[in-house]
């Protein structure tokens, strides 16, 4: 097990490997950094660089990590250890999610992690809010670069968060006068009755997890004095309706709960100087009846100048890497079922064809003349 508690100062500095037949050793001496922020908790980051490459051996003595195994895979460890020393120096929160990533960028050829990751978008209580996978990069700039960004994808994408992030670093920087936060209050399945309480109080369940993200991002203590001041405003959608929202940055979450209706009602709130944000996973629809106002929307609006589509995929699920293989199971079961049904509608589809022929040739029999008439 890797095990390590020194600081140092300086560059990172590989010696010179080592080689016998397929097998290479290589010393890295890691200089500028605390190794215990290289390591993690309990080495945590180091034994998840060892799951990334299980034929490479790790150890760690002071400021030196040695790399032993197959050639191959020690250069990509190599890479990958370099990487991860580069975004400690650059300030980033490691964590075995950012190695996994990391790892997977690297082996795939889609760039530099600490180049992807960039640089953080908000920083909060001494952590930044960043970009953590090519996905998600490509979500954020779309956000800077069209005035309506539409997040779709699974759960644990940070299609919400990264965009609740966006809209305070805009408010932060003054490109917008106020925030607007809303989502559609639709039960998840469930039938909660008549909630107790105010009208804030029975709809304050719904809106939760934006209030806790803000909660995140901002002082705590500042936050309820925007939300008092009206700068922030945290509102069910069905609020939304018949307002002109000017110089302001809109995010719509859950966006899979609304209806065409909703969803037209809400585009058309655009005012002059305001971004909007629409988020939501068109696999998570709670609506008891009818159409998504956001899988219609992705055809309607498909086309039009300064209207972007981002999909996450379970590529980008920075939640624990469990979560991933949920989405794609779901996704697997999910397309299964799709063609199981559409073998059924065939072969129904074949049988009606069928008796439909042979109802015409009776027809047709029916039609001849009896023998001996004329």
């Amino acid at each position: 097990m890797p095990t390590s508690d020194t600081n140092a100062t300086g560059p990172t500095t590989p010696t010179t490997p080592t080689t016998s037949d397929d097998v290479r050793r290589v010393d890295v001496t890691v200089d500028g950094v605390a190794m215990v922020q290289l390591l993690g908790p309990q080495d945590r980051l180091l034994r998840a660089v060892e799951k990334q490459y299980p034929e490479v051996r790790v150890l760690v003595r002071g400021n030196e990590v040695t790399l032993e195994g197959p050639a191959a895979a020690v250069g990509r460890a190599e890479g990958l250890v370099a990487e991860l020393v580069s975004m400690v120096r650059g300030g980033h929160d490691l964590g075995p999610a950012e190695v996994v990533t990391s790892a997977r960028l690297l082996d795939s050829g889609q760039g530099s992690p600490s180049e992807v990751f960039g640089q953080p978008i908000v920083t909060s209580r001494g952590k930044g809010v960043r970009a953590k996978t090519p996905g998600q990069k490509e979500y954020v700039d779309a956000i800077d670069q069209h005035t309506i960004t539409f997040g779709i994808g699974p759960a644990g994408t940070g299609k919400t968060y990264l965009a609740m992030a966006k809209a305070v670093q805009a408010l932060q920087r003054r490109e917008v006068q106020r925030i607007i936060l809303t989502r559609p209050a639709v039960e998840a399945g469930e039938r909660l009755g008549f909630l107790p309480g105010t009208l804030t109080d029975k709809i304050d369940p719904y809106l939760r997890p934006l209030y806790d993200a803000l909660n995140e991002m901002m002082d705590p203590e500042i936050v309820p004095k925007l939300l008092a001041a009206g700068t922030v405003e945290v509102a069910p959608l069905a609020y939304m309706r018949g307002r002109t929202l000017n110089d302001a940055f809109v995010v719509l979450d859950e966006a899979q709960n609304t209806t065409p209706e909703q969803m037209k009602m809400f585009l058309t709130r655009l005012g002059f100087g305001s971004r909007m944000v629409v988020t939501g996973d068109v696999t998570q629809v709670d609506l008891p009846t009818g159409a998504s106002g956001l899988q219609l929307v992705t055809t309607v609006l498909d086309g039009i100048d300064d209207i972007h589509f981002a999909r996450l995929t379970s590529d980008d699920v920075v939640r624990h890497t469990l979560v991933g293989r949920i989405v794609d199971a779901y996704t697997t079961y999910d397309a299964e079922r799709q063609a199981q049904q559409h073998r059924r509608h065939e072969a129904a589809h074949d049988q009606a064809e069928s008796g439909n022929r042979a109802e015409r040739r009776a027809d047709a029999r029916d039609r001849l003349p009896k023998r001996g008439t004329r």
